[in-house]
């Protein structure tokens, strides 16, 4: 999905590029409409109406633009959400693992805490002091 945006943004089919280079096309069609409808030698009556179709078709490729751009932003916000989930979904995994291995090494040094207490414990039990006794002297 991330690839595909950016394959996308690389040949310059998405983005904020893109848009722009839309919004420039739509304004210059509209300004050029005007303007020829103003040097048209035409009654002021028919000037009138050919400018109102012109904004009214302007009106409807605005419309349409803003939807397409609805859509693409739709899919663009679709493909990051699942990107997201994927990489949130990653994290929390490798924290698991993580939280997991030191648990682990938690654990397993405080067995061997355990374990040399037990044997310290019990060879103070089990190993009891040598006594010697001086011997006295004979002769």
């Amino acid at each position: 999905m991330q690839n595909e945006y950016e394959s996308r943004r690389r040949r310059g089919g998405g983005g904020s590029d893109a848009i722009t280079k839309l919004s420039f096309l739509l304004i210059g069609g509209g300004i050029g409409a005007i303007l020829a409808l103003l040097f048209a030698p035409k009654s002021g009556e028919e000037l009138r109406q050919d400018i109102a179709d012109a904004t009214r078709k302007s009106v409807d490729s605005a419309r349409d633009t803003a939807s397409e751009i609805g859509t693409r932003a739709g899919e663009y916000y679709d493909a990051t959400r699942g990107k997201a989930g994927e990489l949130a979904q990653t994290a929390r995994e490798a924290a698991t693992r993580r939280t997991g291995t030191i648990s682990a090494a938690i654990e397993a040094g405080k067995q061997a805490y355990r374990d040399e207490k037990r044997k310290t414990e019990l060879s103070g039990r089990t190993d009891i002091a040598p006594t010697y006794y001086e011997e006295e002297p004979q002769g």
